[in-house]
């Protein structure tokens, strides 16, 4: 499904006009969002959710966007501060939906009956994507073998499980997969029975491409599928493609471009904008015209074809940590302890094989290192797998530039400020 006008698709407009009248009766937040939406609206007549006031709404009590009782399933959190977790809830029956769904994509993906698969993804903590990877090999409609790794585990470790059970693919972040291919050429030069890496959570550059031909020199690298904790699933790897932005929209998800200015519905091939997903199978959670916080252009809108362009102004993502703009906007109006703050601007770069986040604050700062090293606290209080990272050596530190609110990067068209600049090559 896409983000063409579902009027002319009578089933999609008969589920869209389902979804939102049971949103409007069983969510209160759905249903002061649509106070001034008339009944039979079109899915483009809905307002495009508030990032900041749909989580503000999703508390773990007193809930005020879930549409009942959470009673059966599961519960997972993505990023946010640690005072106001961003909480993800499902039913067992979309969890169940959602991993049989996504593991259709794991042919176009290039997993084949025989494979022996290392899952190196993430556990615990309340974080979904080692689980999620491991129901959905459990739904994949090839024979293979799991070996549940984890993304904890020491590089030595992983590398003798993949060469003691004979590994055929491993899946993972791709900070994880170079992590472990660094080990692996400093230690065993490279493991050439590995055919496949398939990788979720983050971009894949070029300088981490060179360094995963060198290990694995035989396999081949590939998206696992477009997903988020919040969002729910989004895009299917496309099989005839190397291109591993690219990807198809799962059925039951209506996926829209809009154009970043003007809002709009962007159908056209090659024309950017943010990612807005309906989701027409969640009813606990409900997530309709939900911005994932990413980029994207159509390639073909009809078959639901798209290619991912990094991240829009919702959210930073720091190697496989995602820091929200808003939580770091309250960090800096925290640190400056009441002085005047013009500008706020997130940098993200990326030198010496690792992702950087600078902040750059113009305003009245006060002494420059006090207020660097407030920002530095308050990033790490807010999110503490940030911190966790930089310890482990798999990001750079935070940066905080004092800088004159003209050096600020503005769009060209309209004068706003660019919240978000992404200064990192692909």
């Amino acid at each position: 499904m896409t983000g063409l006008d579902t009027a002319s698709q009578p089933d999609t407009h008969s589920q869209v006009g389902e979804l939102v009248r049971y949103v409007r009766a069983h969510s209160p937040f759905y249903r002061r969002l649509y106070a001034a939406v008339p009944d039979h609206a079109k899915l483009t007549d809905l307002p495009v959710v508030p990032h900041s006031e749909y989580w503000q709404a999703n508390t773990v009590q007193d809930n005020a966007l879930l549409t009942g009782a959470h009673n059966d399933g599961v519960v997972f959190k993505s990023g946010g501060t640690t005072a106001a977790p961003k909480v993800s809830f499902y039913t067992r029956d979309e969890w169940r939906e959602m991993s049989t769904t996504f593991a259709t994509g794991l042919p176009a993906a290039g997993v084949v009956d025989g494979d022996r698969v290392a899952n190196l993804f993430y556990a615990g903590e309340l974080y979904s994507s080692f689980v999620f990877t491991l129901n959905t090999l459990q739904q994949a409609p090839v024979d293979t073998v799991q070996l549940a790794v984890g993304g904890a585990a020491s590089a030595d470790f992983v590398l003798s499980a993949v060469r003691d059970f004979s590994a055929t693919v491993l899946a993972g972040l791709p900070t994880s997969l170079c992590q472990l291919a660094h080990h692996v050429r400093e230690s065993v030069g490279s493991l050439p029975d590995v055919r496949l890496l398939l990788f979720s959570g983050e971009a894949f550059y070029g300088d981490q491409r060179r360094l995963i031909s060198s290990a694995f020199p035989n396999a081949r690298l590939r998206s696992l599928g477009y997903a988020s904790v919040d969002g729910g699933i989004v895009g299917s790897p496309v099989a005839d493609s190397d291109d591993t932005r690219l990807h198809r929209v799962f059925p039951g998800r209506v996926l829209e471009i809009l154009c970043p200015e003007t809002g709009a519905p962007v159908t056209k091939p090659g024309r950017a904008g943010r990612i807005v997903l309906t989701d027409l199978r969640r009813r606990l959670q409900p997530v309709v015209r939900y911005p994932t916080g990413d980029l994207a252009e159509w390639v073909d809108s009809e078959q639901g074809a798209f290619r991912l362009l990094g991240r829009s102004d919702e959210g930073a993502r720091v190697g496989p940590v995602t820091v929200y703009l808003d939580d770091l906007r309250g960090v800096v109006e925290q640190a400056c302890a009441g002085r005047l703050v013009t500008g706020v601007q997130v940098v993200l770069r990326r030198h010496a094989g690792k992702d950087e986040l600078v902040l750059r604050v113009a305003g009245e700062l006060g002494d420059r290192e006090v207020f660097a090293e407030r920002v530095r606290s308050g990033v790490d209080t807010i999110r503490p797998m940030f911190a966790h990272h930089v310890q482990r050596g798999l990001v750079h530190p935070l940066r905080v530039e004092d800088v004159e609110v003209a050096d600020l990067a503005v769009n060209a068209r309209s004068g706003k400020l660019v919240r978000l600049v992404d200064e990192r090559a692909d």
